[in-house]
C-alpha cells in the first residue's frame, strides 16, 4: 500500500508556480546584471562521464555562435544598460569554436572583462589560437582570465573523470599560461568526499609545486562545485526559505547572469536563464535581453542543490 501511495504521489519541480505541498515557489528576479555568458557549442575535445552539460566530440545539440551573434548581445547590452562588469564564454570546449578568439576580441574591446572556461588541451595549444591568445593580452592585459577545469589536485582522481593522461596534458596548458603571463583560476569538483579545507590545501600543494600564481583559498578563484545529481532528492525551494536559511534572491546567479545559448536547427541564439540548464526549456526566456529580464522560478533540482542551498556560482 505504501509503494502505491509513493507512486501516486505528486513529483517535485513540476509547477512553476506552487510546490508539491502546494507552498509557492521561490522566485528570483534579475536584479543586478553582472556577467552574460555565451556557451560556444557543446562540442568537446574529451567526453567526461559526469559531464553537466553532456558535451563530447559528437554532442552538437548547441552548437557553434558565431562573433556576428556574440556582437549583436553586445549591442544589446549597450542599449539595455544592464551595466556588466564581465562576459563568460563556456562550452563544451570554447576553443573548438574557430571564431572563439575573434568572440573575445570584441568583447574585450566593448570594455567588458572576459572569463574563458577551459579544459587548457589540444584545442587551446594550437598555433593559431597560441598566437591568438598572446595577441589578446597584449592589448588587454589582466581582463582576460582562464578558468581551467581541473577536477582535482591529483593526477589519478582527476583522469578517472577525464581519461588517462589528462592531467598532464592540461597542466602543460597551464604552465605555458602562466609563462605568458595570463591570469588562471581553477574550476575543481567536490565529489571525492575531502573537506573543503583538505581540497584546497591539495590544490595550494600543486599550484606552489607548478609555480602557478592561484590562491587556493580564495573560493572565486578555486571555484570547488558540488556534483549535480538531479537522481538526489532535494527541497523545493519556497518564498519562506529565504528568511529561514538567512539568504536573499539576490545571492542566487540567476539574478546577476544569464546565458546565451544556440540550439541546433534554432533560427538563431537565445537567452537562458542559468549556465547549467541549457537544455530545459521552460528557462528558455526568449530571443532579446528584454525578455531575459523577466524573473527565474526555481523549479530545479539543481537551483536548490547546487545555487540555493550549495551557495555556488559560475562567476568569479
Amino acid at each position: 500500500m505504501k509503494d502505491t501511495i509513493e507512486q501516486l504521489a505528486p513529483e517535485k519541480f513540476n509547477d512553476p508556480l506552487f510546490t508539491v505541498k502546494g507552498e509557492e515557489r521561490a522566485h528570483v528576479a534579475l536584479t543586478d546584471p553582472d556577467t552574460l555568458w555565451f556557451n560556444t557549442g557543446t562540442l568537446c575535445n574529451i567526453e567526461c562521464p559526469n559531464c553537466y552539460i553532456l558535451s563530447s566530440p559528437k554532442n552538437d545539440a548547441l552548437v557553434y555562435l558565431t562573433a556576428d551573434e556574440v556582437s549583436d548581445y553586445l549591442e544589446q547590452l549597450r542599449l539595455r544598460n544592464w551595466g556588466l562588469r564581465e562576459i563568460g564564454f563556456t562550452g563544451g570546449e570554447p576553443f573548438m569554436n574557430p571564431q572563439m578568439i575573434e568572440m573575445t576580441r570584441r568583447s574585450l574591446e566593448a570594455g567588458y572583462e572576459v572569463l574563458i572556461l577551459t579544459n587548457a588541451m589540444r584545442p587551446m595549444m594550437r598555433k593559431s589560437v597560441k598566437a591568438g591568445i598572446v595577441e589578446l593580452l597584449e592589448r588587454f592585459g589582466d581582463k582576460l582570465t582562464f578558468r581551467i577545469s581541473l577536477d582535482h589536485w591529483s593526477a589519478e582522481l582527476h583522469d578517472e573523470e577525464r581519461g588517462k593522461g589528462s592531467f598532464e596534458i592540461t597542466l602543460q596548458g597551464m604552465r605555458w599560461l602562466q609563462e605568458i603571463g595570463a591570469p588562471m583560476a581553477v574550476a575543481g569538483r567536490t565529489i571525492w568526499g575531502e573537506s573543503d579545507a583538505e581540497s584546497r590545501a591539495g590544490y595550494a600543494a600543486l599550484y606552489e609545486r607548478e609555480g602557478f600564481d592561484i590562491d587556493a583559498h580564495a573560493p572565486g578563484i578555486t571555484v570547488l562545485f558540488p556534483e549535480m545529481d538531479e537522481q538526489v532528492d532535494v527541497p523545493e525551494i519556497t518564498t519562506a526559505c529565504w528568511d529561514i536559511l538567512g539568504k536573499s534572491p539576490t545571492e542566487v546567479m540567476c539574478a546577476s547572469s544569464r546565458m546565451v545559448v544556440k540550439r541546433k536547427g534554432a533560427d538563431g541564439p537565445s537567452v537562458v536563464a542559468c549556465t547549467l540548464l541549457p537544455y530545459a526549456e521552460e528557462f528558455d526566456l526568449g530571443r532579446t535581453l528584454a525578455e531575459a529580464e523577466a524573473p527565474v522560478r526555481l523549479n530545479h533540482p539543481h537551483c536548490a542543490k547546487f545555487c540555493v542551498l550549495g551557495g555556488a556560482s559560475c562567476s568569479a
